[in-house]
């Protein structure tokens, strides 16, 4: 049985060899009217980053700093979505108000003291999405304040199931614009001049 198998030729790593990127557009190449999804990261493509509701807040933000992510989704034992937590939930004044409140240390707090809950969630629908710009996703995120937004589809069965997040962030980096996560943009003038131009 072993000589049906072969060692494959191998070789050392070539110098300056970089690694392909889950960007599904080249930066720079990304324009506002784009197709929504090619900014949108679709969780059929990528492993969605998720996390149990009893995790201590910091063993939250430990595993967004290593997966690179500023959102994680909230899952419950039987894998339905309870939440959302950010790292701007975390390094801003929720954990403070909640300690207040309860008198409570940050090293007891859980992520289901100060994720955002499902029912306060607002979700686009897929069906819009595949008909949207990168300017209408945006315009969306900059009018509602928010850094994130999911989107949903319905599964085989008719399901609501989430299908992918987009991330202001990432959008503004591909943009080649510093869109800050409170929604200024630091190029405000420019992202008008470009919003209104391709409207």
């Amino acid at each position: 049985m072993n000589d049906a198998y072969r060692k494959l030729p191998d070789t050392t790593l070539p110098e300056g060899t970089p690694v392909y990127q889950l960007d599904r557009v080249v930066r720079g190449t990304l324009q506002l009217g784009n197709p929504a999804v090619d900014v949108m990261t679709d969780l059929k493509q990528v492993k969605a980053i998720t996390v149990s509701n009893q995790l201590t807040i910091d063993e939250a933000l430990q595993r967004m700093v290593s997966a690179g992510v500023r959102l994680l989704l909230v899952m419950d034992s039987d894998n339905a979505t309870m939440g959302v937590i950010t790292a701007r939930d975390i390094n801003g004044e929720k954990p403070v108000i909640y300690a207040s409140k309860e008198q409570v240390s940050r090293d007891q707090m859980r992520v289901s003291n100060i994720m955002t809950p499902r029912e306060k969630i607002e979700v686009l629908q897929m069906s819009d999405v595949e008909k949207a710009r990168v300017g209408d996703i945006v315009t969306t995120l900059r009018d509602a304040g928010r850094q994130h937004a999911l989107v949903i589809e319905d599964d085989a069965n008719g399901n609501p199931i989430v299908r992918g997040i987009f991330s202001i962030t990432l959008i503004g980096r591909m943009l080649g614009l510093d869109i800050q996560p409170t929604g200024v943009v630091q190029s405000f003038a420019e992202l008008e001049s470009v919003l209104i131009g391709s409207s």
